[in-house]
């Protein structure tokens, strides 16, 4: 692949971030990442990675340093796929929303490339490339490893880290630099997203009777255990507080009958130590001591036909493991490796003081949280929004050109630091 009309001096004719990041940003991989997956493993291929495809259409190439045992086993992961619709390429002049805040000439000149998958994750993709292509480790391992299936049901995450029935961990790496866009902030750590459904049982009955149990009028207290949850937990020192939304509610089946039944479904987001299985059953049990609570607390008349409901919690099916919060201390030597190197790529491409180089968390679920509980940073060029609104998967979705470059630069920087001889 040739480079493009404005690569850096001194940087490889092989390969060039930016010109491989136009090209993908052409691929259409909404509906499915074959096409991309083929150009990768292509782009691999002829520059001898040895690229292999494993785990439900994952791609992973490994580079043996001569002293394997000697140092880390440090993995590139991000992943190939997008979200619907395909939007097309674009490379233009940053349009004044595009430029950081920043009125400086160099921002007034600052070239972007838009489209789907221009932040999301083509252009981290095109950073962990570079940095893998040109990595020679003194010690340790490197392996590239790319997910077909993020922004779905994360299959070939799950499959590739053993976390599927029947499969093993293909990775088991020691550090992971996971790209997204993060603005080349050095992101440590991210809520998980888990989805349950808060079933309510009762007894259907003739609305004039005091008769059955109403699931309905016992959502009341379900509510109520919901709201009250997370009273008293303290807040995540990265991440802050939990936070669980009740979401959908449905109940009944005509106007003048006591109903049987009342789902809630709520949307947790989630900080470390829990885990899926640890909130539905905390949850459960929160729901039928409110309802317990409330049944006791009415009067005869009001809350009788109440106090037969039955509660359980049931996570809702998923073909693989919901996305658990993880937290990387933001001392580890991995996450000081990266806002390090971000700092410095970032003056060499004349970015803000202010752009890239924190440690930070991350504002969206990510794969990461197969990886943990290994050292894992989430990082790359691009916002997840800016200050007008939603970038990543938005019709406007682009990253800086420069952004890429020092991303890219970044990595190969990280990598060096990391694997290198000491």
């Amino acid at each position: 692949m040739s480079p493009g009309s404005d690569a850096d001096p001194g940087r490889s004719a092989e390969f060039d971030p930016v010109s491989f990041l136009e090209d993908a940003v052409r691929i259409p991989s909404h509906e499915s990442p074959d096409e991309m997956r083929e150009f990768v493993v292509d782009l691999l291929g002829d520059r001898g990675a040895d690229p292999a495809v494993v785990a439900d259409g994952c791609v992973v190439a490994e580079k043996r340093s001569p002293a394997p045992d000697a140092g880390p086993h440090l993995v590139l992961n991000t992943h190939l796929d997008t979200v619907t619709p395909h939007v097309p390429f674009e490379r233009g002049e940053a349009a004044a929303d595009e430029r950081g805040g920043s009125e400086s000439d160099a921002a007034a000149d600052e070239a972007v490339i838009r489209g789907r998958g221009a932040c999301d994750a083509k252009g981290p993709l095109a950073a962990l490339l570079h940095a893998f292509l040109a990595a020679d480790p003194d010690r340790g391992r490197l392996t590239l490893a790319l997910t077909p299936d993020e922004e779905a049901l994360s299959l070939g995450a799950a499959a590739l880290t053993g976390r599927l029935p029947g499969t093993d961990d293909r990775l088991d790496g020691d550090l992971y630099l996971v790209g997204e866009p993060t603005g080349l902030d050095a992101c440590t750590a991210a809520k998980g997203r888990f989805q349950a459904t808060v079933e309510l049982s009762g007894t259907a009955a003739h609305a004039a009777e005091f008769a059955g149990a109403n699931a309905v009028a016992a959502a009341e207290d379900a509510l109520a255990a919901i709201r009250a949850f997370d009273d008293g937990v303290d807040a995540h020192p990265q991440l802050g507080p939990p936070k669980l939304t009740p979401t959908v509610i449905e109940g009944g089946a005509a106007t003048n009958q006591v109903p049987a039944d009342c789902a809630i479904t709520v949307d947790r987001r989630s900080v470390p130590p829990e885990t899926a299985e640890g909130f539905r059953s905390s949850l459960a049990a929160a729901v039928r001591e409110s309802l317990a609570s409330g049944a006791e607390g009415g009067d005869a008349g009001a809350r009788a036909t109440d106090r037969d409901v039955d509660a359980a919690v049931a996570l809702t099916d998923r073909e693989s493991p919901f996305l658990e919060a993880f937290a990387t201390d933001p001392d580890h030597e991995l996450v000081r490796a990266v806002a390090g190197a971000a700092r410095e790529a970032g003056d060499a491409v004349g970015l803000p003081s202010e752009r890239g180089g924190d440690a930070r968390p991350f504002g969206a679920a990510t794969e990461a949280s197969y990886f943990a509980p290994a050292p894992t940073v989430v990082f790359g060029p691009g916002d997840l929004a800016d200050e007008a609104g939603a970038v990543a998967h938005a019709e406007r979705e682009y990253v800086r050109v420069r952004e890429v470059r020092a991303a890219a630069a970044a990595v190969e920087r990280t990598v060096a630091s990391l694997l290198g001889d000491v």
